[in-house]
């Protein structure tokens, strides 16, 4: 069981284009945000959608493959870990932030649907 270690996988839609940075060393990095929804009744049977918004990064061959072709609302599911940080803001504050550290993306939905080249 150790390679179940901090492993998420999620299928969601990208909430916004993903937006590329290409570092001084060469290596690509990529960011993003993923919408997943949960769907359920509450008590007075009524159905509620909950969406959940996740940081996703990923590097290299993995980020130029999203770039291609994982735009704005674009259904997708993800493998990677966990990881969480923090920075300091231009205005002095320290800020938290856990993001998901993509291995693999797997496109979902229809082939048109596609972002275009």
């Amino acid at each position: 069981m150790s390679n179940l270690r901090n492993k998420v996988q999620l299928i969601g839609n990208v909430g916004n284009d993903p937006e590329m940075t290409v570092l001084e060393s060469g290596k690509k990095v990529i960011r993003f945000s993923l919408a997943t929804n949960e769907n359920y009744r509450n008590t007075k049977g009524e159905k509620v959608q909950s969406t959940h918004w996740h940081n996703m990064v990923a590097w290299n061959k993995t980020a130029e493959i999203i770039e291609k072709y994982a735009g704005k609302g674009k259904e997708i599911a993800i493998e990677g870990k966990l990881t969480s940080r923090s920075y300091e803001t231009k205005e002095g504050e320290k800020r938290y932030i856990t993001e998901v550290i993509v291995s693999e993306v797997l496109l979902l939905g229809a082939k048109n649907e596609n972002k275009a080249a």
